[in-house]
């Protein structure tokens, strides 16, 4: 975490979710939900950063305080003075209580029920808890069967001038090209501008940090495309390790899915949310890379304790090379492993 900075997030568990696919190809002896467990001793925290999931607590710091608005999910608009009323009650509460699961606040205020950003419906208070994290007046203490719970949180005022506002914003680019360089221009100014969810205070000074980004990065043209990347790294030195890897859907090889198909030739879709009819690669297809190409997909699920494995690939089969052969069954083994299942 102390070198990536910031993973993504997603509670979709096939056959485990998306922070613990990524870590487990950085982290030796990875095993799902160790993030989880070990939670509370990393230094870590859940916030958004160009999305939502884990942080170091020196890029939180990066981020905070945030003003008062309402979170990414809600147009990052300002919260009515009715709702800052009912927060300011919310906080006593928890500051009370010291650590408060969601339904204990539910139960002792009642808030109702809300039409929420996805049109579904919600506890009011559950909506209010989303947004006092965001702002960073509450933070994650622990989660309890995936739910989060809440205790205060307290960022010092930094009044800042422009030379340290631009440095800290720099910085939050620095993170973002870190975890997804090389990137494409159209990918680097997509990254730089999600920012504005990190330091909504700070949105109108995303254009001039872009500006600066080009200019400072390490840059080349390849096929009449400009390319950036952190001025430490070499490319053009790189050699792939010869392995198969299946990687989350949200792995930062795989996230910018413009420049995966500049790369690989083929469109990659995450299709947990298409309705099945419509699904090409599958619920929760992960992207088959072997050596330096992506060259298919496989959708792993765990059926009777035994984990199963369907396998697609873009040119209709499987590579006849045996090395992948025994790449793919080493990585379905590294996977067996990680889930704590038997083969």
């Amino acid at each position: 975490m102390a070198q990536m900075g910031f993973v993504q997030a997603d509670p979709i568990r096939a056959p485990a979710r998306a922070q613990d696919l990524i870590l487990r190809h950085r982290v030796k002896g990875y095993r799902a939900g160790d993030l989880e467990r070990r939670y509370g001793s990393l230094g870590i925290e859940e916030d958004f950063f160009v999305t939502y999931g884990f942080v170091t607590r020196a890029v939180q710091a990066l981020m905070h305080p945030r003003p008062d608005l309402r979170g990414p999910a809600d147009g990052n608009q300002p919260s009515p003075v009715a709702q800052r009323k009912k927060e300011k009650m919310l906080l006593e509460f928890v500051e009370e209580r010291g650590a408060v699961h969601p339904r204990q606040v539910e139960e002792h205020f009642a808030h109702g029920r809300v039409r929420n950003y996805w049109g579904g419906s919600s506890h009011a208070t559950t909506q209010m808890l989303d947004a006092m994290h965001y702002r960073g007046l509450l933070r994650v203490a622990r989660r309890e069967k995936g739910i989060r719970v809440y205790q205060i949180n307290r960022h010092k005022p930094t009044p800042l001038d422009e030379a340290a506002r631009r440095a800290r914003i720099d910085a939050l680019v620095d993170v973002a090209v870190n975890l997804y360089a090389p990137l494409p221009g159209a990918s680097l100014s997509y990254y730089v501008r999600r920012l504005r969810y990190a330091v909504p205070q700070w949105q109108e000074e995303i254009t001039t940090a872009l500006r600066r980004a080009r200019e400072r990065l390490t840059q080349g043209r390849v096929e009449g495309v400009d390319w950036y990347w952190p001025n430490e790294d070499n490319p053009w030195r790189a050699s792939p390790p010869e392995a198969t890897r299946l990687l989350a859907p949200f792995d930062p090889v795989v996230h910018d899915r413009g420049r995966f198909e500049r790369l690989w030739g083929w469109v990659y879709r995450f299709e947990a949310y298409t309705p099945a009819p419509k699904r090409k690669l599958g619920y929760y297809a992960l992207p088959l890379l072997w050596r330096d190409r992506v060259i298919g997909w496989g959708n792993l699920a765990m059926k009777n304790g035994v984990l199963t494995s369907e396998l697609g690939y873009v040119a209709g089969r499987p590579p006849r090379d045996r090395a992948f052969k025994r790449g793919l069954d080493a990585e379905l083994e590294r996977v067996r492993v990680f889930l704590r299942v038997k083969a």
